[in-house]
């Protein structure tokens, strides 16, 4: 059985400094209440074809992304972040937002409140 080893600060701003150079946004941000163990967002980025990954603050599990079809449609529109956590989230993006992030242009959001917090979700 496999142990997950968490980084040290030493080791976590070293990572952060690579990914910083490396040209990946990492974004700090957090849950009112801690629910679940919270690790740093993934980055935001696009996949394989325009589909944009947002990175979600204060992270256990959820997920965040616009496809290539929400984005060409332009139109607002709510995204379930649930992920792999055990509790539901929503973000809310206005028709600006979506053309802003089609565009790469960077969108941060606040995710709902629910299990007694919320996350901050940034797009880029």
């Amino acid at each position: 059985m496999k142990q997950e080893r968490l980084l040290d600060r030493r080791e976590f701003t070293l990572a952060a400094a690579l990914a910083v150079l490396s040209g990946v946004a990492i974004t700090v941000s957090g849950c009112g209440s801690g629910s679940g163990s919270p690790t740093a967002p993934s980055s935001s980025s696009s996949t394989g074809g325009s589909e944009k990954v947002g990175a979600v603050g204060t992270n256990h599990g959820h997920t965040a992304s616009v496809t290539s079809a929400q984005l060409t449609a332009g139109a607002a529109l709510t995204l379930g972040i649930q992920g792999s956590s055990a509790h539901p989230h929503t973000v809310t993006l206005a028709a600006g937002d979506v053309a802003a992030i089609a565009a790469g242009q960077r969108v941060v959001k606040e995710s709902s409140n629910d299990a007694g917090h919320s996350h901050t979700v940034t797009f880029n």
